[in-house]
């Protein structure tokens, strides 16, 4: 009798973090989120191996989208408006630099990576006191304005760059800034 050798079980060098990691790998070279057979065959394991660390792929894309997000800028605090055009650059350069990667996150009914943007955007407008209703309001407008900002960079073939951010982030700084004062008021 034979035995069929090769990939099975869950190597001892798999872990969640390496699974994440060549899925993003994977998903910056191809610039689509693998499949699970993909991945494991990049991985050299059996495709239920990666279910032992995900329940499904899903999770594995919610996991592979939060690890991306958590490299935009942390606020520092100091200076809002300068925390608020630091964050919008890293998340358009994350954006950019993973072609997939945003129609991914708007196809996802998961709201981590979501949340990741929210928790540093919200922490960047503390020192204004905003209400609630004009922090929501306010991060939704600018989280449209970036999703849409970023479709333009990817379809314009590198005609359009971050540097022209700059004259509508400036408005919208301007807007929120005046939405500060009027509340402090």
């Amino acid at each position: 009798m034979s035995v069929k050798t090769g990939k099975r079980g869950r190597p001892g060098q798999l872990s969640a973090e390496r699974i994440v990691s060549c899925a993003r790998t994977m998903m910056v070279e191809s610039g689509k989120v693998p499949s699970i057979r993909g991945l494991s065959t990049e991985l050299s394991v059996d495709p239920m191996a990666i279910y032992h660390y995900f329940k499904n792929k899903s999770a594995l894309l919610e996991a592979v989208c939060i690890s991306l997000v958590e490299a935009i800028h942390e606020p520092q605090g100091q200076d809002w408006q300068a925390d608020i055009r630091a964050l919008c650059r890293s998340y358009l350069t994350l954006l950019s630099g993973h072609p997939g990667l945003l129609n991914t996150l708007l196809s996802m009914s998961a709201p981590g990576p979501a949340q990741v943007f929210i928790e540093r955007y919200e922490r960047a407008l503390q020192p204004l006191g905003l209400p609630e209703a004009v922090l929501v309001n306010s991060r939704d407008l600018l989280a449209d304005y970036l999703h849409g900002y970023a479709l333009a960079m990817e379809a314009s073939d590198g005609a359009l760059c971050l540097d022209a951010l700059d004259g509508p982030l400036s408005f919208w700084l301007q807007a929120v800034s005046r939405a500060g004062a009027d509340t402090a008021a």
